[in-house]
Order: structure tokens, then sequence, then C-alpha cells
């Protein structure tokens, strides 16, 4: 790594940029953490069990593909317990599903970063289908006794709805971290 050699005057890092810094590290785990508390909520919205887990999916995925730094696998698997515990699903099961989302996004990272919207949207919608899917199979299997598809189908369909919206205000956030970054 080559040292930065230009002349100029450098801000001394202080405590209050120090912690600066770490809040702009630490947002996309304290955003995703906050937004699942606030889908967690008993707001009384129609179909708001389900948002949670759509929240949780496209979060990570969208973290882990364009700052995966700021989305490392033991957030992702805390986050998944965090899931679990606020959705009252069995232990395991999202952080299975959200550990498997970070290993796509991040694999496809290099190919996806750069390309429209819409193919990013139609992997994410793969994934949400294969994430809503292994759910209803993980909580079928635990139950020994196949459960109805309509609730999965209806996740599938609220998560690949959220995703656009929620991508618009953490591309948003995204570009803000780079931009102080590069400052």
């Amino acid at each position: 790594m080559e040292v930065d050699r230009t002349p100029g005057i450098r801000p001394r890092p202080s405590l209050w940029r120090q912690m600066d810094a770490l809040g702009r590290q630490s947002f996309p785990t304290l955003g995703t953490a906050a937004g699942m508390l606030l889908a967690a909520a008993p707001l009384g919205l129609p179909g708001q069990a389900e948002l949670l887990p759509g929240f949780a999916l496209a979060s990570v995925f969208f973290w882990s593909l364009f700052r995966p730094a700021a989305m490392p696998p033991a957030v992702v698997f805390a986050l998944g317990v965090l899931a679990d515990l606020l959705g009252f699903a069995p232990l395991g099961v999202r952080v299975l599903i959200l550990l498997l989302t970070y290993g796509i996004a991040v694999g496809w990272r290099r190919r996806l970063a750069s390309q429209p919207f819409l193919l990013v949207w139609l992997l994410f919608m793969a994934v949400a289908a294969g994430a809503a899917f292994l759910e209803w199979a993980c909580d079928s299997l635990l139950l020994l006794q196949p459960l109805p598809l309509a609730p999965a189908i209806f996740e599938f369909v609220l998560t690949a709805g959220l995703y656009p919206p929620l991508a618009a205000l953490l591309t948003r956030a995204h570009r803000g971290i780079a931009a102080w970054e590069r400052a």
C-alpha cells in the first residue's frame, strides 16, 4: 500500500473525528438493527410480521453487495439471531438465510456492483424467493408437516417490493458515507 505523500494540511484525528468515523462505519449494522426493531414494534400494520424478515434480507443484501466491510459475517449472524428473536422464529432459520444471502451478495459483488439497478433487483428477487422457500421448508421440517405456501409467497412479494424504495434510501446513505471518506 502506497503512502500518500502529497503536501497539504490534514486534520488531526481528534476524538470527535474518530467517533464520527466509527458512527459511519457502524451505520449499516445499526441502521439494519433499528429498522428490524421498528418492523417488530406493535404498529398494527397489515403484513407487518413479514416486513421484519424482508427488511433484514434487503438490508443485508444491499450492504453486503455495496459495503461488505461494514457487514461482516459475524454481524450478519447477530442480525439473524435478532431477526429470529424478534419474529419468534425458530433460532437459526433466519441466521442461515441471512448468512446465505451474505455469501451470494459478496460472491456476486464484483459483477453486480456496477450493473444497472434492474439486474441487481432481479438477483435480489431470486434470493428473496429462495429465502422464502427455505424458511417455509425449515419451518415445515421443524413442525413435521407441510405448512401452507401462501404466507411464504406473500413474504416474497412484500420483500421484492420493499427492495427498490429501501435501496434508494440506502444508496443515498452509502454515497454520503463514501463522500465523507474521500474528504
